[in-house]
């Protein structure tokens, strides 16, 4: 095979959609491209733009969104030299919400910022219609796969206040494992969008059948407490709280609405949002939640005296008992993924918990009694926590292993906090052992590069040190991936982080890694233990503007988050010659400081679950990749595949 510039493949248009949908939607049904239409409408409503939406299930599995927002815009496009409702619909990153200057922009808090939404609901239909009221007039036009069948033409008059857009898209069921879209999550999803946006109208009909509606003039509270099971041991607090002009750390209008309950036994509801996208995942506006919580009521314990001799709150103890709703707006927020499902922002843990802590402490306080009774839900979560520790304690002291000498061992033995980062290198190990948490973090250094162990049989494994140490430190041998659970019955820590620079070296010694744990401790993979780390790439040091707002750093994970920082930054007045930027060449840079509040910080940190995947797909994968004979395929693999590769990267 000859490798030449014909070799070479350029995805043009919406054709990387197509070619690999998985990288942009969920494929295991149409809901999620039907999201992104409802999303857009939201967002006009988010504006105040728009006072209802409509969603129609039509008998040919094609579906209908119909707002009265302002409608797409449909004059030509400047740039493009096409009307700019085909640029929405046929160009990635295209849309309005890129447009944060404006403080009255309907987009300023919008959950998209990549502008790849309906681009890729077009791309992935046989069929897709607009029609566009604005300006008097009743436009039409028709895509199929992504291209444009049927040009933008007026087909009627219409009053002169007259608004809005409508959308009907034919999913196409070749790029989706089943094409019905599932009624209670889109439901769901519906009713979520009349609760967070008050007084919006929004309905749900089945074509030659019922129609469903929901509108809330306060409903967050009511909502709260329709979803739980337990008996309340204190009413719901509900509260909102935004910036004005003039804050310091946050654009006007950042912040957050809130209801919180706690109850004592029974299921608990939580449902958080970004910009009215819901995260069903969490991340780091959940985490600021949770940190304000726990100040909070630790505050009123101590204040109070009402913590027992020995006890002290964690985060989960608090948060063990606790239902809520959390709706959070933010500029720019980034997501895992383009579907959207856990928010990466770091920005969002001080966002939420300043906004939180200081209303939930004063809401305390007025109700002494009710805050008595949820402190002392969480002193006895963190008794039967402790208790629960000192049973592993026993288990500890009646084995014979000798941990490893260049362990740093964490203080608890909680299996459910506990967690060791298995670190490349001695200077980033010594940076991690000083900027860690003692009591729940353990640290492991590694020496070079780890054993390839993919052809190494279990009982040659321990020839290896490396091996040798990782193996006692998590407390758990070599087993097959038909063990029973019982063999990870002396795991030590819950998470096992993998923690490697971002270069060249440190994707080898994780791939190193994965291999021993997939080959010899798979049931510690299936279980959701392991972990990659995701240090930063850049630093930005931002200046000093006046007195009120001293000389700061910013950490950004890649250049497609430098760029967003960079936006941010130019709408609070600083110039982006004046920010100096760094690159990280690799954890040994950081001091602890760094480490700790960029990749350690269980708040502010981002780690990537590894998953366990189907031995009928991996194997064969592992073996061509892993294994010493197979080096021919490995580089016909390469070959054929190395160009999508460098374009994903």
């Amino acid at each position: 095979m000859t490798y030449t510039a014909e070799s070479i493949a350029v995805l043009k248009g919406l054709e990387p959609v197509r070619h690999r949908p998985g990288m942009y939607t969920r494929t295991d049904c149409p809901l999620h491209i039907i999201q992104e239409v409802i999303d857009n409408a939201a967002d006009e409503a988010l504006g105040g733009h728009c006072r209802r939406i409509g969603v129609t299930l039509h008998r040919d599995h094609s579906v209908s969104v119909q707002d009265d927002g302002r409608g797409i815009p449909i004059e030509m496009h400047p740039l493009e030299k096409v009307p700019t409702v085909e640029v929405v619909f046929t160009r990635l990153h295209a849309g309005g919400k890129f447009n944060k200057d404006d403080g009255a922009s309907a987009y300023r808090f919008s959950g998209g910022l990549h502008g790849v939404g309906v681009s890729v609901t077009n791309a992935l239909s046989t069929r897709l219609e607009v029609e566009v009221v604005r300006n008097g007039a009743r436009h039409q036009m028709a895509f199929s796969g992504g291209a444009v069948i049927e040009p933008l033409v007026r087909v009627a008059d219409a009053p002169k206040r007259m608004s809005g857009t409508r959308v009907r898209t034919w999913p196409d069921p070749a790029f989706f494992d089943s094409p019905v879209i599932p009624p209670p999550q889109l439901e769901r999803l519906l009713r979520s969008k009349a609760l967070l946006l008050p007084g919006l109208q929004v309905a749900l009909t089945v074509e030659d059948g019922a129609t469903r509606e929901w509108c809330f003039a306060n409903g967050m509270v009511q909502y709260l407490a329709e979803q739980l099971d337990g008996e309340p041991v204190a009413p719901v607090f509900s509260s909102e709280k935004y910036a004005v002009r003039g804050d310091e750390n946050f654009p006007v209008g950042a912040g957050a609405a809130w209801a919180l309950c706690w109850t004592a036994e029974g299921g608990l509801a939580r449902e958080s949002y970004v910009n009215l996208i819901p995260t069903p995942a969490g991340g780091t506006h959940e985490a600021g939640l949770r940190q304000a919580t726990l100040d909070a009521i630790r505050s009123f314990a101590e204040h109070h005296a009402l913590l027992p001799k020995g006890v002290k709150l964690a985060a989960e103890d608090v948060f063990a008992r606790t239902s809520f709703v959390l709706a959070v707006r933010m500029l720019d927020p980034s997501f895992q993924g383009q579907t959207k499902e856990r928010l990466n922002s770091r920005d969002a843990v001080a966002l939420v918990a300043r906004m939180v802590r200081d209303s939930l402490e004063l809401w305390l306080n007025e109700h002494p009694e009710a805050a008595k009774r949820i402190t002392e839900l969480a002193i006895r979560a963190a008794q039967a926590r402790t208790r629960a520790g000192q049973k592993v304690e026993k288990r500890k002291q009646s084995g014979v292993a000798i941990l490893p000498g260049k362990l740093s061992d964490c203080q608890s033995e909680d299996l459910g906090r506990n967690e060791i980062f298995l670190v490349e290198g001695d200077s980033a190990g010594g940076s991690a052992k000083s900027g860690r948490d003692k009591e729940v973090q353990a640290i492991l250094p590694l020496r070079g590069k780890v054993l390839n162990t993919w052809e190494v049989e279990a009982g040659s494994l321990f020839a290896n040190r490396e091996v040798h140490d990782i193996a006692v430190a998590l407390g758990i041998d070599p087993h097959p991936a038909n063990a029973p659970d019982t063999v990870l019955s002396n795991l030590r820590y819950g998470k096992v982080v993998i923690m490697t620079d971002a270069d060249v070296d440190g994707s080898h010694i994780r791939v190193l890694l994965c291999t021993l744990f997939y080959r010899h401790f798979p049931r510690l993979v299936a279980g959701g233990h392991l972990f990659f780390a995701q240090p930063p790439l850049y630093r930005l040091d931002v200046p000093a503007q006046g007195k009120a707002r001293p000389p700061r750093k910013i950490y950004a994970l890649d250049n497609a988050e430098l760029e967003a920082s960079l936006d941010r930054l130019r709408l609070e007045g600083v110039k982006r010659e004046a920010v100096a930027i760094s690159r990280f060449k690799g954890l040994g840079e950081m001091n602890p400081e760094q480490l700790w509040e960029t990749t350690m910080a269980p708040d502010t940190r981002r780690l990537m679950r590894i998953g366990m995947p189907g031995s009928e797909v991996a194997r064969p994968v592992m073996t061509m990749l892993m294994a010493k004979g197979e080096s021919a395929g490995r580089r016909a693999w390469m070959e054929e595949n190395g160009a999508l590769i460098g374009a994903e990267l």
